[in-house]
């Protein structure tokens, strides 16, 4: 047994999220960090990797790892690896749930109350000098008694589900599989279909994984389906969104705004052109982005790694 094993964080993350991390990791784990997500750098550090943590590798760079353990998703999405070449190497990718679920549940709720009070405009136009205590009263929305659709079920979406409950909203899903009468009445949620989600939500809230299925089902046949009212979030993954078909979806008011966190290209371009509207409210990809995730990751994915050198299963394991 080694007497320390290199754990690649496969981020160039910044030095105070590094420090967070070796603050809670274990004397025999070694934190291996990048000052660049591609090179030689990080190949070289590749082949000697015991772990990673990534949410993107491809088949290129697993084969570049000789010593490599576990791969272990920075969150639940692992669209960004290439797991056939990880499964062929018989290398097991793990998601990491923890720190990833209420965070994206939090943020979610973030982007529609942001719509819902005209954050935004308010904040902008107090700077400005402009006290719109009534010109922003009849554009502005309470959270209870609307209807929220969550597209997508899991985890994430029935903590979403929670919370919006708990405002006082009405919460319906559409999901492939049925979350159990339990489970519904806890959240106070239903199951329906597609369709009669996009029809009669005043809020869409996206919660899926990346799929061939799901990529661009977000387009203009379902926007169209959708309230004038309504509002659309995704803080999924950017590619289950037609972004063309969005931008016009919000520009000619077939719905009344818009919440996202992720794009179909990350980093966004400084002129992407959902950024001139108003009703809109954008964050880059952070909705588990936060010092307590950091450390709940960080201690997640190590006692997966710990499982590992003691010869057992890890935990949330995709692949095998």
């Amino acid at each position: 047994m080694k007497q320390q094993y290199k754990v690649l964080y496969k981020f160039p993350a910044g030095e105070e999220a590094h420090r967070l991390m070796r603050e809670v990791m274990p004397a025999d784990l070694e934190l291996v960090t990048l000052n660049s997500a591609a090179g030689a750098e990080l190949f070289g550090k590749l082949a000697e990797a015991d772990f990673i943590i990534t949410a993107k590798l491809d088949a290129e760079m697993i084969a570049a790892t000789r010593e490599l353990k576990l791969i272990q998703l920075t969150g639940v999405g692992f669209d960004g690896v290439d797991v056939t070449a990880a499964t062929a190497r018989k290398i097991p990718v793990a998601q990491t749930v923890e720190g990833t679920i209420i965070g994206v549940a939090e943020h979610t709720l973030l982007l529609i109350l942001a719509l819902y009070k005209q954050l935004l405009v308010a904040d902008a136009a107090l700077r400005r000098g402009e006290w719109l205590v009534w010109q922003l009263r009849p554009q502005s929305y309470t959270l209870s008694g609307k209807t929220i659709g969550i597209v997508g079920f899991g985890k994430i979406g029935r903590e979403v589900a929670r919370r919006c409950h708990a405002f006082g909203a009405r919460v319906i899903y559409q999901d492939v599989f049925r979350a159990g009468e339990a489970t519904e009445r806890e959240l106070g949620a239903a199951q329906v279909s597609r369709d009669e989600l996009l029809a009669t939500a005043d809020v869409v809230s996206v919660h899926t994984p990346l799929s061939p299925e799901t990529r661009r089902s977000f387009d203009e046949a379902a926007f169209r389906r959708m309230k004038p009212s309504a509002i659309f979030i995704n803080t999924s993954r950017g590619e289950v969104v037609d972004e063309a078909a969005l931008l016009r979806a919000l520009e000619e008011k077939w719905i009344a705004g818009a919440g996202l966190d992720v794009f179909e290209q990350e980093p966004t371009a400084a002129d992407h052109p959902l950024f001139r509207l108003q009703n809109v409210v954008l964050t880059p990809h952070i909705a588990t982005g936060t010092r307590d995730s950091i450390i709940e990751k960080t201690r997640a994915a190590c006692a997966n790694f710990r499982r590992v050198i003691n010869g057992e299963r890890p935990l949330n394991v995709i692949n095998q």
